[in-house]
């Protein structure tokens, strides 16, 4: 990935690597907003970035830059993981449909309760709910408007249990309200230290976080890339393209991960992205 970095903006040189409808829009991310010119507006925790598309590269505006290199990925070379998979015929489809695809280091916090408010849900509903649980924090100001950012476990849990009824998160409130209380007194940079495996258990355990959340958290908010989260469009991808002997997403998710190993979550986003363009 060719790309350039100044005090406040990144260049991104190679738009064959990188577009960010495709990034915003696979599933990974509910916060981000587009505006009259089609440009996008992307926060992640308390950081801001305004990505503009030009004819011949990306321009990303931020007070955060070596925050957002690593939010977009930009230091890995996604033309060798495609080079890679491409002799899958439904993957060559999938890659040409969402070449630009990258998978963000989200803020950790911020992927578990999104996650949690995705669970049985579609993307519209999810921003919508994630936009009303951000009216309690701090405004971000910027020259491109101002935007709430992702409040803190502290300020979350100062919330009463009616403000989280009134989210509209539905039975999802109660999964919130408990997990947010398991979460104050946890260092998830300590968490973040743990292998996979002892990673992936203690997120089973809190309060509304099932297989195919833990694994989503485990990919997009740890960066674990071997795992890949299986949800109705993977179903789908799956009967349509692969073996059709597997009936759970267990035994679907642990046939993918042995194929493609350590970029499990790369085919997750091109198949997901791919079945759903098509609708």
């Amino acid at each position: 990935m060719k790309y350039t970095k100044s005090k406040n903006k990144i260049e991104i040189f190679d738009k064959s690597e990188f577009n960010i409808k495709q990034i915003c829009e696979c599933g990974q991310m509910f916060r981000y907003f587009v505006c009259e010119d089609g440009s996008y507006i992307v926060i992640s925790g308390d950081k801001l970035a305004k990505i503009c598309e030009l004819d011949d590269k990306y321009e990303v505006y931020t007070n955060s830059v070596n925050y957002f290199v690593n939010y977009f990925d930009l230091d890995n070379d996604y033309g060798a993981i495609k080079n890679n998979l491409k002799h899958f015929d439904v993957l060559t489809k999938a890659i040409e449909n969402g070449y630009g695809i990258r998978i963000v280091s989200a803020d950790k916090f911020e992927t578990i309760i999104e996650f949690i408010i995705s669970a049985n849900n579609n993307i519209k509903r999810i921003q919508k709910i994630v936009e009303k649980l951000c009216e309690i924090a701090p405004i971000i100001k910027t020259e491109f408007g101002q935007f709430h950012r992702f409040p803190t476990v502290d300020e979350l849990s100062l919330q009463s249990d009616e403000w989280f009824d009134n989210l509209g998160a539905g039975y999802r409130a109660g999964y919130l309200k408990q997990t947010i209380k398991d979460l104050k007194n946890v260092d998830l940079t300590k968490v973040e230290k743990l292998s996979s495996d002892e990673l992936y258990k203690w997120l089973i355990s809190l309060k509304g976080v099932g297989p195919k959340v833990a694994s989503c958290i485990m990919l997009f908010g740890f960066g674990r890339r071997e795992y890949f989260p299986v949800d109705t469009w993977v179903e789908q991808v799956y009967y349509n393209h692969f073996d059709k002997t597997k009936r759970t997403r267990k035994q679907i998710q642990t046939y993918f991960e042995n194929i493609f190993k350590e970029n499990s979550g790369i085919v997750q986003q091109y198949l997901f992205y791919f079945e759903r363009s098509k609708k």
